[in-house]
Order: C-alpha cells, then structure tokens, then sequence
C-alpha cells in the first residue's frame, strides 16, 4: 500500500531510506518503508505499539541492520552498520534513557567519548582540555536556549526535563545532519515538554533534519512539518499538520482509516 502523501518537499533529502524491511524469523517488523527527511524539517514518526516505529528509527541510528532496503545520505548511498557509522554521517540519537553520565559533569557529558586534548609536558602525553570543552558546551547550550547555574554540576542533580535537555544539546552539537528522538517528553510534565519542544525547534533552525517518534499526538500535530504514519511495518500515510485534525491520525494509526476503504 503507498503511503497517502500530501504535498512533496522539492529540496534533496539530506538522509533517505529506501525499501527498508525488516524480518525476524517470520514476522516481518518493517515491510519496503521509504522515508526521507529534509534539511530544517520536523518528521514525526508515530504509529501503535509494534508497529515498527523503533525498528526503523534503530535501523537509521546504525544500531540495528535491515534486512533490505538501502540507506542515502547527501544522495550518496551511505554504509550505516552501527552507531559510530551513523555519527560519522552527521547522524544523532537520543534515546528514552538519555545515555547520560549522571556522576559526569554537564560539560563532561557533552564531550563524553569525544574529548579535546591539549598537547602535555611530553610530546607523547595529552592532557584534557576542561577549559576549552567548558567554553564549547557553554556556547552550545546558549545556542540551544539551555539555561544551567553551573557546567560542572553532575547531571543526576538535574531535573528530567533538564537532562533531556542536556541530551538533546548532545546530540546538535555532533549531529550536523540528522537528530533522531525516540520518546524524548515520554517522562516530563507539560513545561518540561515544552522545553524539549523548543529544543527541536531550535535544532530545525539549524537546518538539522529531526526526527520524532512520539505517542504525545498534540504534541506532533503542533511540533512537527509532516507526520508519517506506521501501521504493522508498512508506511500508510504521510500527512501535512496543517491539512489535518488529531482525529484523522488517529484513525491512521488505529487501521481504521483503511478498513473505511479510504486509502
């Protein structure tokens, strides 16, 4: 079934997957989804339980391999077989569970694995540049809106939406092309939500492509520039916020839509 498209993006995609399926055993978990995603644009990736939203958002991220199917980035077909793979294509994740430090520092956290050395008393010997990854994370998270009292507080003195937001800072600073949110308001209250929600507004206007799978259906109707709809691994329809009320993604999601034989 091709999906319901309304309206075409005309700019070349910046990240592009095409014919992606996915099998385990006999179930098949994604079934020839194409997807592509525009530089500055919000995709928000939504669908049941079990309908192959996390498949295919692992799949993208680089920590889970498709069966078929074939991954573009800048048009060029790109080899993605693991996290790093993903990151060194410009491609950010930031899971439910933050894969944050919580005894690291703020700035630590934000260099975690990616930390800049200054040349040591021996030519052979570097030492940690704290001063200059304090400066970058104190102009990213500017950048970001992000407001802290200090850098060098440990991220488990933060609140949710404060390490969400500490996450999501993470992900813009490396992530030149692509962010991918699985669930980023799943655990916040509604100003925390909030917050996430200008972070990914922020991130669009870096021309960063942004991808957000969410059960929150307000939320991704008011968030994001297209809606693609999962139903049992198969992309059913993708929809434009302003062509459509809650409702009618609702009944996207829940099958019904089909059953009515308006698809």
């Amino acid at each position: 079934m091709a999906p319901e498209n309304h309206g075409a993006d005309s700019r070349a995609p910046v990240l592009e997957a095409r014919g992606i399926t996915k099998r385990y055993g006999a179930l098949t978990a994604l079934r020839g989804v194409d997807l592509a995603l525009y530089p500055g644009q919000v995709v928000g990736l939504v669908g049941d339980n079990g309908a192959g939203k996390s498949t295919l958002l692992n799949i993208m991220a680089g920590s889970l391999a498709a069966t078929s199917g074939e991954m573009f980035v800048g048009g060029e077909h790109a080899h993605i077989r693991s996290p790093a793979d993903a990151r060194n294509y410009g491609i950010e994740t930031v899971y439910q569970d933050l894969a944050l430090g919580p005894d690291l520092s703020i700035w630590a956290n934000l260099f975690i694995g990616r930390e800049l050395l200054k040349p040591g008393p021996l030519r052979f010997i570097h030492w940690l540049d704290r001063k200059k990854m304090e400066a970058e994370t104190a102009r990213e998270l500017h950048q970001t809106r992000i407001k802290v009292d200090s850098l060098r507080v440990p991220v488990n003195k933060l609140s949710g939406g404060q390490r969400q937001a500490v996450a999501v800072a993470r992900a813009m600073a490396w992530g030149s092309r692509v962010l991918l949110l699985d669930e980023p308001t799943a655990a916040l209250g509604v100003e925390q939500q909030d917050n996430v929600a200008k972070l990914v507004r922020s991130a669009a206007s870096r021309d960063i492509a942004v991808v957000l799978v969410s059960h929150n259906l307000p939320q991704v109707h008011a968030l994001c520039d297209r809606i693609c709809v999962l139903f049992h691994g198969s992309l059913v329809a993708e929809l434009r916020p302003l062509e459509v009320e809650t409702i009618e993604i609702v009944s996207w999601i829940t099958g019904a839509r089909m059953r009515r034989g308006e698809s």
